[in-house]
Order: C-alpha cells, then sequence, then structure tokens
C-alpha cells in the first residue's frame, strides 16, 4: 500500500508515506504544504495552530509564493565560481583541523575537533562571518542546531542561541550593505538593494540566513562522524572511499539519512496512488525508509560504495530540496579522504556501545566519538 494510516499524538488520523515512489510523489505535489503551523506533530501533541507561522525569510518553511520568492533570490548565489572558491577554503579548514586533530594525540575526539569545526567554518565562509566573530557563532550555532531541547534548560540556552544569532544576522545584513565582501549574505543584501523588485526586509534576509545556517551544520557535522563510523567498520569501505569519493558519499547519504522524515498537510483532497488523502490531513513522509525501498535499491540494508545510489531522498525532493546539498556534497569529497589519507588506521577507541548518541528527535548522530589512529 502506497500510504499507510497513522495516528498521531493528538488523535489525528493521518498517513505513512514511505517507498520511494511514494514519498517523491508527495514530497513533489504542490497540494501538500510544509508549513508547521498546518500539521499535525507526529512526535508528540500538537494540532494545527499550535506551533506559530514560520517568520518572514525562513523559506524552508514556506509555501508559494513566499518559498518561491525567497529561494529564487539565494539559487543565484550557489554559482559554480562560489563552489569552487569554497571547494579550496575546505581544503585549506581540512587540512588546519587534521593537523589540530593530530596535535590533540591518539585517541581523541573527531567530533570535538573535526566533525564540528569543519562545517561551521563552512558555513562562516559561506556567509561571510567576520573571524573575529567565529568562535561565539559557531557556539551559538551549535547550541541552536545540535540541541534536543527536551529539558528546561536547554530549551532556554536553544532559545538564547537564536536571540543572539538572530541579532547578529541582522548587524551582519547591516553591515555588508555599508561594506560587502565576497560571500553570499553580501551579494543577496546588495543585489536586494540594486534591483528594481528589491522588496526584502532586513528581518526577511536574516532568516534566510538563519535557515542557511540551519540547514547546513547540523546535518553536515552528524554525517561526518556517522559516515567516518560506518568507514572505519573495514579496510575495503576505506579503500572504496578513496577509490571513488562520488559514489561513496552518494552511498553513505543515502544509507545514513540523516534526516529520516519530514511532513506535509494537504491543502486540498489529493489522491495518491489510488489513496484519497483529504484536506488537512498530515503526511509522514518517510525519507529513511525510501532510501532502503527494495523496489528502488537492490539489497538496500547493504553499504554498497560502489552502487553511486542514484535518486537517493537524504536531500529531499521537489520544491524544498536542500539548496545546499552541492556544497555539502564538496564537504564530505573533500573531508572524508583527507581523513583517512592523513589517518589510514583510524579506529574507535572505545567500543561502539559506549558512543554517547544525541536526543534529537530530527538528526541523529554522536555527542562525541574518541578515535585513535596510532
Amino acid at each position: 500500500m502506497p500510504l499507510s494510516p497513522m495516528t498521531f499524538p493528538d488523535g489525528h488520523v493521518g498517513w505513512r508515506a514511505h517507498d520511494h515512489a511514494t514519498v517523491r510523489a508527495v514530497l513533489a505535489d504542490h497540494r501538500f504544504s510544509i508549513r508547521p503551523d498546518l500539521m499535525h506533530n507526529p512526535f508528540g501533541p500538537g494540532s494545527p495552530g499550535d506551533a506559530p507561522p514560520s517568520p518572514p525569510g525562513a523559506f524552508t518553511d514556506h509555501d508559494p509564493p513566499d518559498h518561491t520568492r525567497y529561494r529564487g533570490r539565494l539559487t543565484g548565489q550557489f554559482t559554480v565560481r562560489r563552489m569552487r572558491l569554497l571547494a579550496e577554503r575546505l581544503k585549506a579548514i581540512t587540512a588546519d583541523h587534521l593537523d589540530e586533530l593530530a596535535a590533540q594525540g591518539s585517541p581523541a575526539d573527531l567530533v570535538a575537533h573535526f566533525a564540528v569545526p569543519v562545517p561551521g567554518l563552512m558555513i562562516c565562509e559561506l556567509l561571510g562571518v567576520p573571524y573575529e566573530r567565529r568562535t561565539d557563532f559557531q557556539q551559538d550555532a551549535m547550541l541552536l542546531t545540535g540541541a534536543s531541547g527536551a529539558g528546561a534548560d536547554e530549551a532556554a540556552e536553544m532559545f538564547a542561541a537564536f536571540e543572539r544569532l538572530q541579532g547578529f544576522m541582522l548587524e551582519m545584513v547591516a553591515a555588508k550593505r555599508i561594506q560587502p565582501t565576497d560571500d553570499l549574505l553580501s551579494d543577496l543584501v546588495n543585489a536586494n538593494a540594486s534591483s528594481s523588485g528589491s522588496d526584502l526586509t532586513d528581518d526577511e534576509m536574516a532568516a534566510m540566513g538563519m535557515a542557511l545556517l540551519g540547514g547546513g551544520l547540523d546535518t553536515t557535522t552528524n554525517m561526518l562522524s556517522l559516515g567516518t563510523l560506518e568507514l572505519m567498520r573495514s579496510p575495503e569501505r576505506v579503500d572504496a572511499m578513496l577509490a571513488n569519493p562520488d559514489a561513496a558519499v552518494e552511498e553513505l547519504l543515502r544509507y545514513i539519512s540523516l534526516t529520516p522524515a519530514t511532513a506535509r498537510t494537504a491543502l486540498e483532497d489529493a489522491e495518491i496512488d489510488g489513496v484519497l488523502v483529504r484536506a488537512g490531513d498530515t503526511v509522514f513522509v518517510e525519507l529513511g525508509s525510501a532510501n532502503r525501498d527494495p523496489a528502488r535499491y537492490a539489497d538496500p540494508d547493504v553499504l554498497d560504495l560502489a552502487r553511486g545510489a542514484t535518486g537517493h531522498l537524504a536531500f529531499g525532493h521537489g520544491i524544498h530540496q536542500c539548496i545546499g546539498q552541492h556544497l555539502a556534497r564538496i564537504e564530505l569529497k573533500i573531508a572524508f579522504p583527507g581523513l583517512f589519507t592523513r589517518f589510514p588506521k583510524l579506529r574507535l577507541a572505545v567500543p561502539e556501545d559506549e558512543l554517547p548518541h544525541r536526543a534529537s528527535l530530527v538528526i541523529g548522530g554522536l555527542e562525541r566519538m574518541p578515535v585513535a589512529w596510532d
């Protein structure tokens, strides 16, 4: 059955989309909304209206036409030139942090000394965060994106980090209007100012920067740690990564499926493969399940680094497919080979069952990963 009924914690009977074809169909269908204020919460009590509307500019949580307006302004910023420059910076950043990891001595925490700072600095490069502000920026970014928010103290820390980052992003928008640098936020601000259709407010541009931060930091950090864990399981996996990083990275993205699910709400009655989804029904869209669909991938529970895994849904699908996916791929294709070329004997320094996993319901990952290499 392409859609399965699902009872949400608030009593709403919605749907699960879990095979590859159905997940793609829902994500590509304009009749389904991504807005959180319209959704039933699949993780806990929460009916439509409990979540506030997303702020203007937070394009990942908006439907067209607002989403189209915001994303259209950003799409042109991910140019071939910018990706080439960021790739060169990433090689230097990766080398620096491999030196730092080595300086810690074996064993050392791969998360703290590699998986966190490398993507963090890449986001700083992308947005043009001044060097003197990068340490505070990264700390607040990890507080915001890396915590589960389960306890009152942690929730308060997350809120405080959000307030500081939001204020800082507004400062950057104003500063880059006066003194632009070679980065995405400067180009966005000044293209908006010089355009006859300059209709983005400072708050919207700051929120767009926040959305890029939220989408590109925590995901890549955890992909680096979990991907390294999978590669360390055998020398053959490391050899496959070094022989063909393109194919190996795509397979790791499919196999790990870092964001296992998302959700959509029907704006009108919609028939999906013969199943009628009523207006207001929320569909829980299982990306991880779709990436393990045997109708799409042979032996889907096997990590085959030579597979290539074309068509996987790790970055989503449709109009909300991750706008930074090309940068994420560049990061992984440079970082993984760099790590295992520098440390060919890399291995866990503790039993795997002692690794502390994050308490997040949305993106999986590791709090720490002690590794050894001598």
